[in-house]
């Protein structure tokens, strides 16, 4: 597969404040996907960044633990060549995620009344293998009937009751619009009232397409779309608490998790390159155009969010998400807490991406 005319070739000179970027912490993120590369090959993206050409690189990192900063920049220019990801309007998009952490109950109570639930035995993969005639192309999970499969429960029907009695339950919220924001997210932490401290993570979805609150409430001139951010949502449905259902059930797809141990407090969860995200390191990209162990440096100097600076850093895509489409679009993971909430819920910046493409690809040295 050739590699798309998307790219432009740049110098490591031309990425502004590369010389200044913690390459040591970026190294180390990386290091994470080149342990797992031979577990399980990822998938060479569209764009033509193949997988196989990332041996070499792959190979050294596992053998090298912990470089400086000066070792690990030298890792990344030998490796790899910087490549401008062109777009038509000359600029791309960054957004941030992170992975809340909300206090929860292991059973049902007065206050603990919003269940996190786990995959249903009826729910099932669906493709064009298995897609009856007549079935929205677009879903990728179906529920298993006698007569066939059938689109799964929306959300309104499942928080009425239709999955009830099937011990589901993983965990107990006090609050709904905690419950959607995991959603959202895709994993939490959750503070057992009982002492623990578990992690849920994304097992499927119910598979309709995503309709995000923000959208909806700025459409009914609620907020100002320039102004849509978690916090404002947020604070809109706390002054709002009667229309919560009416505004959620909008967004007809739900999350279904499975549960998970918090094995380094300091590492998010693992996403769909199934290794733990790193705060303020792992990005998610479209995963159809992109291939998973990439790196990215990306340029967004009106980000300020995550550290007062403008957001100049070398990021590894590590997972994807249903609202990351495009070239240059990106999900920044701010890490867990809500002091990563507070940066993941403003960054909503203009950026350049570039991509670290292997110099193994363009010497044609793949196989």
């Amino acid at each position: 597969m050739p590699l798309s005319f998307t790219f432009s070739e740049k110098s490591f000179s031309d990425l502004p404040g590369w010389d200044e970027d913690d390459h040591a912490a970026a190294f180390a993120a990386f290091r994470r996907s080149a342990l797992h590369a031979p577990i399980k090959p990822y998938r060479t993206g569209s764009l033509g960044v193949d997988f196989n050409a990332f041996a070499e690189a792959y190979a050294e990192a596992r053998a090298v633990s912990a470089p400086n900063r000066s070792q690990a920049r030298s890792f990344f220019e030998q490796h790899f060549v910087p490549m401008l990801v062109k777009v038509e309007n000359g600029l791309g998009l960054v957004t941030g995620f992170y992975e809340p952490e909300v206090e929860a109950s292991p059973v049902r109570t007065e206050r603990f009344t919003v269940p996190l639930l786990s995959r249903p035995a009826d729910l099932i993969d669906i493709d064009d293998g298995n897609r009856p005639a007549g079935m929205d192309p677009y879903l990728a999970f179906a529920r298993r009937t006698d007569d066939g499969p059938v689109e799964y429960f929306n959300r309104s029907e499942i928080e009425r009751g239709a999955l009830a009695g099937q011990n589901l339950e993983i965990a107990w919220l006090a609050e709904k619009v905690d419950a959607f924001f995991i959603h959202v997210q895709g994993a939490a932490r959750l503070k057992m009232t009982d002492g623990r401290l578990i992690r849920v993570t994304y097992a499927a979805k119910s598979g309709q397409r995503f309709t995000g609150p923000g959208r909806i409430l700025s459409d009914l001139g609620e907020i100002p779309l320039e102004k849509v951010t978690m916090q404002s949502i947020r604070a809109w449905f706390k002054a709002h608490p009667e229309r919560i259902d009416e505004i959620l059930w909008q967004n007809r797809s739900y999350i279904f998790f499975r549960e998970a141990a918090v094995d380094d407090a300091a590492l998010g969860p693992v996403a769909a390159a199934k290794v733990p995200l790193t705060p303020g390191r792992s990005v998610a990209v479209d995963r159809l155009l992109h291939t998973f162990g990439t790196p990215f440096y990306i340029d967004a100097p009106t980000l300020t969010a995550f550290d007062g600076k403008p957001f100049r850093r070398l990021m590894i895509a590590q997972d994807t998400g249903s609202a990351i489409t495009g070239p240059a679009r990106g999900d920044l993971f701010a890490g867990s807490g809500d002091a990563a909430g507070e940066i993941a819920g403003v960054v909503r910046n203009a950026a350049d991406f570039y991509a670290l493409v292997p110099r193994a690809l363009l010497n044609g040295a793949t196989r």
